[in-house]
């Protein structure tokens, strides 16, 4: 009897059954489910139009304050590949990492708490609030990047006079996954600043130059990354060309060990200069993007996935994927990704495709409010 045959006998189906019966399970039925010859991830990719999420953010501040519960006015993506997970399909943007909008508005305060997940923030748009993190007030502006790694308190506070919009990303479902997640609120409404205001970037006015004291590894020793220093370092690297598969690209860095800004999640501000066509390749690690500025399209997996300011989009894992910017302007892409996981575990990998571009087979069609 053939092997296929074999294990779809009545004899194996019994004993299969009573083996699940007193929690037990077959191997043999097991593996070819369990171990695939490449990653089919559950996660697909996604865009979510800034249009709809603006309009849904203004809706809730119709109906939510911090005050009044939830701690934060946030929306998050829920990558539709993700919603079997339970509870609330665990919040899941990739199969690692979650991804929010949040809205504060003028004289709000979001208390303040702490918990083992890692959080970082993207400045989308406004100006005048300010995240008190680890005891340090950082007034925020566009375009500026901030970190509070797990177990640091960190509240927000709106004394501005215009709405303010950013992007939360934490290791949420990583975290919930292997059952690692504690959370405890503080206990006062928010923490009260403990150092000069902005001292962290003070200390780093001169870019890449760092205190004599930041020599040891420290875990946050800057904890908000200034725009205008990224988009130098953009400018500066743009002289020399663009990468073939992520144009012009800048990651955020701990300046006290030269390793990832935070242990679980890499952040990435590329530019993609006007014209720009990239070439695809698939990597491990999955990765959120926020179009800062611009517009243009990627293809993910043959499907074209079109772009514009403020939108979101997720590439799970594996996936094919190259970017492009046929306008006569530079587009922004800020991202967010796994990779720090994928490499502690020794997983990641990349692959360029052969033939350098994909075929376009369709075009992803975003809900619209």
């Amino acid at each position: 009897m053939e092997t296929a045959d074999f294990l779809k006998s009545k004899e194996v189906a019994e004993f299969s059954r009573e083996l699940e019966r007193v929690n037990l399970g077959p191997l043999w039925h097991a593996i070819p489910e369990l171990m695939h010859r490449e990653p089919k991830p559950k996660a697909i990719p996604y865009l979510w139009k800034w249009d709809l999420l603006h309009a849904k953010l203004m809706e809730a501040s119709t109906i939510f304050t911090p005050e009044r519960g939830g701690e934060r006015r946030a929306i998050y993506i829920q990558n539709p590949g993700l919603t079997y997970r339970q509870p609330w399909g665990w919040a899941s943007a990739t199969q690692t990492l979650y991804a929010a909008i949040q809205l504060i508005l003028p004289g709000e305060v979001a208390p303040s708490h702490r918990h083992t997940q890692n959080a970082m923030r993207y400045i989308s748009k406004g100006k005048g609030a300010y995240s008190i993190v680890h005891g340090e007030r950082l007034y925020m502006e566009e375009g500026d990047y901030l970190i509070t790694p797990g177990g640091l308190w960190h509240g927000h506070a709106h004394p501005g006079n215009e709405p303010m919009f950013w992007l939360d990303v934490l290791d949420i479902p990583f975290m919930y996954g292997i059952d690692a997640t504690f959370f405890e609120p503080y206990p006062e409404n928010i923490q009260q600043p403990e150092l000069p205001d902005n001292y962290s970037p003070r200390r780093y006015m001169g870019g890449w130059v760092r205190p004599i004291s930041d020599r040891t590894e420290k875990i946050a020793p800057l904890g908000l990354y200034r725009w205008k220093q990224t988009e130098a370092a953009l400018d500066g690297l743009s002289e020399f060309g663009p990468d073939p598969f992520d144009g012009i690209a800048v990651e955020y860095v701990n300046p006290s060990n030269g390793k990832p800004a935070h242990p679980t999640i890499a952040a990435w501000m590329q530019k993609l200069p006007a014209g720009y066509s990239g070439s695809a390749h698939r990597h491990m690690h999955s990765v959120i993007y926020h179009v800062f500025r611009g517009s243009g399209y990627s293809v993910i997996n043959g499907i074209r996935f079109d772009w514009s300011q403020g939108d979101l989009f997720v590439l799970p894992p594996w996936a094919w994927h190259e970017h492009h910017n046929p306008t006569s302007e530079d587009a922004l892409l800020f991202s967010a990704s796994d990779l720090p996981i994928m490499e502690k575990l020794g997983l990641n990998r990349e692959e360029a495709l052969e033939s350098g571009q994909q075929q376009i087979n369709g075009e992803f069609e975003p809900i619209r409010p």
